[in-house]
């Protein structure tokens, strides 16, 4: 396809922190210039203008709500369209809700590219607050048939634009090599410590697997306020020898801890599209994951992942022994995830962006 001469404006986090939302504007940022686009960022997230500003809570706000609003002001006057990352909560209505707004008054189109996994209970509390805002937007686009599904529960048509996951960044090890390791083997938990991905239920399941298999073990890659409870139950599990902390942990070392994997677990309570999920599938590495939100929408039970209920660490742990003692379902999951990953490459997403974006401009100019 020819490569499209169009200037975006980007709204949306970058790393650090590394997280889903944070990475893929990052990525979408450098993809989309590698198409010839001029991508000027808006970044909701810039670090403060003096350091110390970042450790009084009240007046920091302030002091990243006042640059933003002003940036996207004069962002919004120089660029052909709007993509904003949105998510839910707060999140909205301090930086989604303005650029909405002032792209407006702008005479900016304007594309939502909502990512919140907790859609459903923040539409329900709040709607009567978003409408106006989404009434205001050109496109709306989400990463999921879940999401989809919730937006036309409240009447909006939204296209669908998965997430991304560069293929380069991660390699496989051979089946070969994790059947050497079907006694010892490592299991990894990579999302955040916080309390909608439940990693207790994670840390339980292993308590079970251990009954089995003495010498397997667990690294937990992620940082976040349930940090020290979750050290707690392990000591308390007395797990302190096979469980290890790694806190948050950059792009890179997250590809590295994958190829040192035999066994992901999620246990969310909360998901839309977990990015985590796509990485450890472009590794090779075999799924077991909570049926939360989107997560049946991204993988499909015994083809891709196994998929447990939420809550429940006695299924999530037969789940796993499963995997870890049945080669044969191993390498069928393994090959699967493989070939499911070909939708969320880059060349078969930017079709579905570049459409949406040509959508919105065509109906701007009429």
């Amino acid at each position: 396809m020819n490569k499209p001469v169009l200037s975006v404006g980007l709204v949306g986090p970058l790393p650090p922190p590394y997280g889903g939302m944070a990475n893929q504007t990052r990525q979408l940022t450098n993809l989309l210039q590698q198409e010839g686009v001029q991508v000027v960022l808006v970044q909701v997230n810039a670090p403060y203008h003096f350091a110390w500003v970042g450790k009084i809570r009240g007046i920091r706000a302030l002091f990243r709500l006042i640059p933003y609003l002003l940036r996207l002001w004069r962002v919004a006057g120089q660029v052909q369209l709007f993509h904003i990352m949105a998510n839910s909560g707060w999140a909205w209505h301090l930086f989604a809700v303005p650029a909405i707004w002032i792209a407006r008054f702008r005479s900016t189109p304007v594309v939502v590219n909502y990512r919140g996994g907790e859609a459903e209970v923040f539409f329900k509390k709040s709607f009567r607050w978003i409408r106006p805002s989404l009434n205001r937007t050109d496109a709306i686009i989400v990463p999921s048939g879940f999401l989809e599904a919730v937006f036309s529960r409240y009447g909006y048509t939204a296209g669908i634009v998965p997430n991304i996951i560069d293929l380069s960044r991660f390699q496989t090890r051979s089946s070969a090599y994790k059947a050497d390791r079907a006694d010892s083997p490592h299991i990894v938990v990579t999302r955040n410590l916080e309390a909608i991905y439940d990693n207790a239920t994670a840390i339980r399941a292993f308590y079970i697997i251990k009954q089995s298999i003495p010498a397997a073990r667990l690294t937990v890659a992620g940082e976040g306020p349930e940090k020290a409870m979750l050290k707690t139950l392990v000591a308390d599990l007395c797990l302190q020898d096979s469980v290890s902390f790694t806190g948050r942990i950059s792009n890179d070392a997250i590809a590295t801890l994958y190829q040192d994997a035999d066994l992901m677990i999620n246990a969310s309570l909360v998901d839309n599209m977990p990015i985590s999920i796509l990485e450890a599938l472009a590794s090779g590495v075999p799924v077991v994951s909570t049926d939360a939100g989107g997560i049946p929408y991204l993988v499909e039970h015994y083809k891709t992942a196994l998929l447990v209920p939420m809550k429940d660490p006695g299924a999530m742990a037969d789940a796993m022994l499963q995997i870890l003692k049945n080669p044969e379902l191993a390498d069928s999951l393994r090959n699967s995830g493989l070939d499911l990953l070909e939708r969320y490459t880059w060349n078969s997403v930017k079709l579905r962006l570049f459409g949406i974006y040509q959508q919105v401009l065509k109906h701007e100019r009429h």
